[in-house]
């Protein structure tokens, strides 16, 4: 049975709120095991042993200031936030959420930058719009957006499959000094 495009959307909003959702419920249920799981700690490489290349992300604007860097990201047509984030030195896309608990990596994107989880690491359940989802507690070593970084991060991995977006939630976002939304922007300051 094939479904239009506005419905295969709504059920990907669906599955994204519902990670969130999940998300913020396992944080607040498996706190304790979340703080006390070893994270891995990541390092992006080319393979030669060189950090990796870079491109530059996609905010619409980048500005130091007296009071630290400032980035304006523009709301996409769905209303939601996206822009390229570099996680671990590598460009990730990414859709800022400041519903989210935690930072929610895709296994996809998780594999893009270097981390190669076991089945074994998949420790915590969550319940998602596709069903039940392990997650792996992982600890990044950065993520940055034009010129505004934040270090050792706290996040989960999700089972391949089961999330169709990074999610840039507030282990991130907490870090900051600002993250305000205005007319169709979002602006995050350090």
């Amino acid at each position: 049975m094939a479904y239009s495009s506005a419905t295969r959307n709504v059920v990907k909003l669906a599955a994204a709120w519902a990670v969130i959702l999940a998300a913020g419920i396992c944080s607040i249920v498996y706190f304790h095991d979340l703080r006390a799981a070893v994270g891995l700690t990541l390092a992006a490489e080319d393979g030669d042993g060189t950090p990796a290349k870079t491109r530059e992300p996609a905010p619409i604007r980048a500005s130091p200031s007296s009071s630290g860097s400032t980035v304006q990201i523009r709301a996409g047509s769905n209303g939601h936030f996206h822009t390229t984030a570099q996680v671990n030195g590598r460009p990730v896309e990414v859709m800022v959420d400041t519903g989210a608990s935690l930072v929610a990596l895709t296994w996809d994107d998780a594999r893009d930058i270097g981390l190669f989880l076991r089945d074994g690491d998949f420790r915590h359940k969550v319940s998602t719009a596709n069903g039940q989802a392990r997650v792996a507690s992982v600890t990044l070593d950065s993520i940055a957006i034009g010129d505004i970084t934040v270090r050792d991060v706290r996040a989960v991995v999700l089972e391949p499959g089961k999330l169709a977006t990074t999610l840039l939630g507030m282990t991130f976002l907490s870090e900051l000094s600002r993250a305000e939304m205005s007319r169709g922007l979002l602006i995050l300051q350090q």
